[in-house]
């Protein structure tokens, strides 16, 4: 089994920078590609980013694109989000998420098996 955890949120103001952290550990031999979802209070887990295992492979949500930056360090078994100019918009909890695979690009919730269990990010105006 593979345990994700996520770090790095906390209450900023508008403008601001936040870099948040994923760590796996367990079998992270079975751990591929990651993303990051988010969930607003009565939303549904929207997309964020993603990352194949090797890091060449990126993908950023419209809403962020420009604005935040995904990578990962395998020799840390860690992955990032670095979030830029943040906005009242952003705030939700942020989940990190693995899957099994690293073939395509994957969008939805439903194709990750590995979830963390979520770090609160506050944007203030």
């Amino acid at each position: 089994q593979v345990q994700l955890v996520e770090s790095g949120g906390g209450l900023v103001q508008a403008g601001d920078s936040l870099r948040l952290s994923c760590t796996a550990s367990g079998r992270t031999s079975d751990l591929y590609a990651m993303a990051w979802f988010r969930q607003a209070p009565g939303m549904e887990h929207d997309f964020v980013g993603y990352i194949n295992w090797s890091g060449t492979s990126t993908f950023l949500a419209r809403s962020v694109k420009g604005r935040f930056t995904i990578s990962r360090d395998n020799a840390k078994n860690t992955m990032y989000l670095q979030m830029d100019s943040l906005t009242p918009e952003d705030t939700a909890v942020y989940f990190c998420a693995g899957s099994r695979f690293d073939n395509l690009i994957k969008f939805s919730s439903q194709d990750y098996a590995y979830w963390g269990q979520g770090t609160q990010v506050t944007v203030s105006t």
